[in-house]
């Protein structure tokens, strides 16, 4: 980065100041007095070319000190001054003292370690060349070229890094790594950045990830990680249905919501998933294809469908959420109504000994009914169990409502029985009012008093 005339002059203020016959300590002193006095001065009208010069200066000082941190943080830790003192590592002593995160204080201590095994790099860092970021890259791309490099190739690969510090970003400097094998080494350039690529491929697919987490507010925030060739498809098909649903004559609407990007994007999701849904194109799970299932009297639906109803929550979903009115509204126009009145004419639940495996409408039932898996104390929902038989099939047992409930695989095996009448195991069965029990062994509950689980201890909602 080329230093300003301004910038440079105060520079050479500093120079005839005596500053290089202060200690660390002291000239850190009169950095933190140089900002206080800099900071006095922010309200003071500028124009616009002098703030675009202290912005550039001030990016400049800021990353000079950066590096002055991250070679002290390794120093640091490089003599374990931390453990000596306080006994406790470098990274755990800095995020203390500093109001760190443990992660922000470890990688500051890294990045101090890369810049001390890379000298050139961390020698134009110090000197504002190159910025946090583009160190950070800098070093990545270096930290993965083969060690079969001639001797002298490593700084030879410094020192191009750096001069494409000057016209490159952090991200496009980590793209480098093949343009820096054609230069270091042509001859065997191709096949070393294949065996990078498919060194990466395969680092990418053990990392891969998809998790949900609820956040208690109504959302759910996904975060996961995808090999990008894989990622490739996926984006392209989001990007594809974002651009199918691009706002109609609404958008004349002035009162609108302005849709970013981002938000579109959620929209494609949305979009697939539902089109997925109505194509049924998923394969079977839990005995059934994947479905929304909403749990709700048939009263409150016709007056939420027909009249609007109020603005009350319409249904609760499998996990207990509430469903927004409108939105239920939505879904019946496009949906499978399928009534599963607990014990009523609408749906024939108990098919007896006909079927073994239970089927759809009976697994809805038992989702409604037991909500999950029922053994005490167990947060699995209804798509992540088995449906139980509480008699056996094999001792006669029927396949209806009122011999089945839902427990996750772990659970299973412990209420499942076995062929020994008299062992003393865990065991399951519908109590009052047809909810499941669990009944301890002798061994956990003498009185083996039955057990129900915390959800059944509140009344749901109708």
């Amino acid at each position: 980065m080329e230093v300003s005339v301004g910038v440079r002059s105060v520079v050479g203020v500093g120079e005839g100041l005596g500053f290089e016959r202060l200690g660390a300590g002291a000239l850190l002193a009169v950095l933190d007095a140089a900002l206080d006095a800099l900071t006095d001065q922010g309200d003071r009208p500028a124009g616009d070319a002098e703030r675009l010069e202290l912005l550039a200066g001030s990016v400049r000082v800021s990353a000079r000190l950066h590096a002055w941190q991250a070679r002290l943080a390794a120093e640091v830790d490089a003599a374990e001054s931390a453990w000596h003192e306080h006994g406790t590592s470098t990274a755990t002593w800095l995020a203390d003292v500093a109001r760190l995160t443990r992660a922000e204080a470890g990688r500051l201590v890294a990045a101090g370690q890369r810049l001390d095994r890379f000298e050139v790099v961390g020698a134009s860092a110090r000197a504002g060349a190159v910025l946090p970021g583009q160190a950070d890259a800098i070093t990545g791309v270096l930290e993965h070229l083969p060690d079969t490099l001639p001797g002298d190739a490593l700084v030879r690969a410094q020192e191009l890094m750096v001069g494409f510090a000057a016209t490159h970003n952090a991200t496009e400097l980590r793209r480098l790594s093949g343009h820096l094998l054609e230069v270091l080494a042509p001859e065997v350039a191709e096949e070393l950045e294949s065996a990078r690529v498919e060194r990466e491929y395969r680092q990418a697919m053990r990392g891969r990830s998809l998790s949900f987490h609820p956040d208690g507010h109504g959302s759910v925030l996904l975060r996961g990680s995808l090999p990008t060739v894989h990622a490739e498809g996926f984006m392209a098909i989001i990007d594809a249905y974002a651009a199918a649903g691009q706002r109609g004559l609404d958008a004349l609407d002035p009162e609108a919501e302005y849709v970013t990007q981002p938000m579109r994007r959620a929209d494609a999701l949305i979009a697939m998933v539902a089109q997925h849904q109505r194509g049924a194109a998923a394969p079977a799970h839990g005995g059934d294809r994947p479905r929304v299932v909403v749990t709700t009297s048939y009263d409150r639906l016709l007056a939420r469908a027909l009249e609007g109803g109020g603005e009350a929550a319409a249904g609760l979903l499998e996990g207990g959420e509430p469903v927004p009115p409108s939105v239920l509204r939505q879904w019946l126009c496009d949906a499978d109504l399928m009534p599963a009145v607990l014990g009523g004419a609408g749906e024939v639940l108990d098919i007896g000994r006909t079927r073994r495996l239970v089927t759809p409408a009976l697994r809805a039932a038992l989702a409604v009914r037991d909500g999950g898996c029922v053994f005490p104390g167990c947060d699995k929902p209804p798509d992540g169990c088995q449906a139980h038989h509480i008699v056996p099939w094999w001792c006669g047992g029927a396949t209806s409502l009122s011999n089945l409930v839902l427990v996750c695989p772990h659970h299973h095996g412990i209420v499942e029985p076995g062929h020994d009448p008299t062992a003393d195991r865990w065991r399951v069965r519908l109590g009052g009012g047809g909810l499941p029990e669990v009944v301890p062994p002798r061994r956990v509950d003498p009185g083996q008093r039955p057990r129900v689980h915390a959800r059944f201890r509140t009344s749901r909602r109708q």
